[in-house]
């Protein structure tokens, strides 16, 4: 469920018309509910009710608007972060740098270094030699690294290859089969304590049945490693769960995802730790947009051309990802068109032969289930601005991301002396 709903013919976000942010903000903007987002932080809490003592750390690469952040602080959500920047945007949103959780293949060193000066919870390592740079920079600095090892299950999640992350031949983790002897040999170095193991097989699950085949294997390790010798008190399932984009999407429910949960790691005696994102982003957000022109098309439908491109939502242009396209105003007719944005690449278009709400110049509309991997993909590219972000709280909004214009943008760059 979401707070972007007709009423009296006009989408609004809980209770504030869309056209009149796109009147006092301008398109294209995000537009963020307030009341979405702490629907969907209780109802991923209330899932995993069953557990003992959870840790639920939002993937802050989903959405690091800091309004989103502090909500979601308030809410008790720690962060899964993958730089430095995202670690300092979570302790900025007041997150606590305990439930702090610093994952990636590729920390550097001053990023090892800043994320031990701040005392976060665990850092997921994935890679041996990882280990060993951590273990020596926390030596030097008289600290000790709280450490998980991320494994690679070589499961299939069955999602687009580009956000596959648990199959042998993705970057992430260490090979299944070396785990448990890298493993024991972290656990013998200076500076670490070795407490447990992460797994994260993919994003935009639509099936609960390759994250169960993970976890069974990840349980077995977790036996195989204290029979090693070695102890195992955390476990990070990470996230990955779906949401609906289309009607053809059947993700399982947060409820169903915790049964399935509690059932697989009954007897793991281990604090379970997760990395919710899209699910808890995804449907709190929208893309406003403005049709600048209808273009008839070569064939046998038309373009409509709006004013949001592909450097403001990435997503179809990068997995032919669907978006559902709505009139903020519907007047009851339909058209089949293609959608796309201004843009100089044909990849900037949002859907071909889709079927939607008739659409003239001028006229308001929406991309749905943009708040997850929407602003904080966009980019500046034909030198465009980046998209500012709104948040709404029931009859109130705010600009929570102002617009970086292209004059600001410009202003940053500079032409050195000899070229003059």
């Amino acid at each position: 469920m979401d707070h972007f709903e007709l009423k009296n013919g006009v989408l609004h976000a809980e209770d504030v018309p869309l056209p009149i942010i796109a009147a006092e903000v301008e398109t294209p903007v995000y537009v963020y509910s307030r009341a979405t987002f702490v629907r969907h932080a209780r109802v991923f809490k209330e899932a995993l009710a069953r557990l003992d003592n959870p840790h639920i750390a939002f993937a802050i690469k989903a959405n690091p608007n800091l309004a989103v952040l502090r909500i979601l602080a308030k809410e008790g959500y720690g962060a899964d972060v993958v730089s430095a920047g995202e670690l300092d945007r979570a302790l900025a949103a007041g997150m606590k740098a305990q439930d702090i959780v610093f994952s990636g293949v590729g920390k550097t060193a001053s990023e090892m270094a800043h994320a031990l000066e701040q005392d976060i919870g665990q850092f997921n390592v994935e890679s041996e030699e990882e280990g060993i740079e951590l273990s020596a920079i926390a030596a030097a600095m008289g600290k000790t690294a709280n450490i998980a090892l991320r494994i690679n299950p070589d499961v299939d999640a069955g999602t687009h290859a580009k956000i596959s992350t648990g199959k042998a031949e993705n970057k992430f983790g260490v090979p299944f089969h070396k785990a448990k002897a890298i493993y024991l040999r972290l656990s013998r170095l200076p500076g670490l304590n070795v407490r447990g193991i992460a797994l994260h097989i993919g994003s935009q699950l639509t099936s609960l049945s390759p994250l169960e085949a993970a976890f069974i294997k990840a349980g077995g390790l977790v036996k195989d490693i204290r029979g090693g010798g070695a102890a195992v008190t955390h476990v990070d399932l990470g996230g990955g769960l779906g949401v609906t984009y289309s009607g053809k999407d059947n993700p399982p429910s947060p409820a169903d995802y915790g049964e399935m949960v509690a059932r697989v790691t009954a007897h793991w005696d281990v604090q379970l730790m997760f990395e919710p994102g899209r699910v808890i982003a995804g449907n709190a957000g929208v893309l406003l947009t403005q049709v600048i022109r209808v273009k008839p098309g070569g064939g046998n439908a038309p373009f409509i051309v709006v004013d949001a491109a592909m450097n403001d939502l990435a997503r179809p242009a990068m997995y032919d990802a669907y978006h559902e396209f709505v009139a903020v105003q519907p007047n009851g007719r339909h058209m089949t068109a293609h959608i796309v944005g201004p843009v100089c690449e044909t990849g900037d278009t949002f859907a071909m032969h889709r079927e939607t709400d008739e659409f003239a110049a001028g006229d308001l509309a929406i991309f749905r289930t943009a708040g997850a991997y929407g602003a904080t993909m966009a980019s500046t590219y034909n030198s465009r601005g980046l998209v500012p972000e709104v948040l709404v709280d029931g009859d109130r909004f705010a600009v929570v991301a102002e617009r970086i214009k292209p004059a600001t943008i410009l202003a940053a760059e500079h032409v050195p002396d000899w070229l003059d």
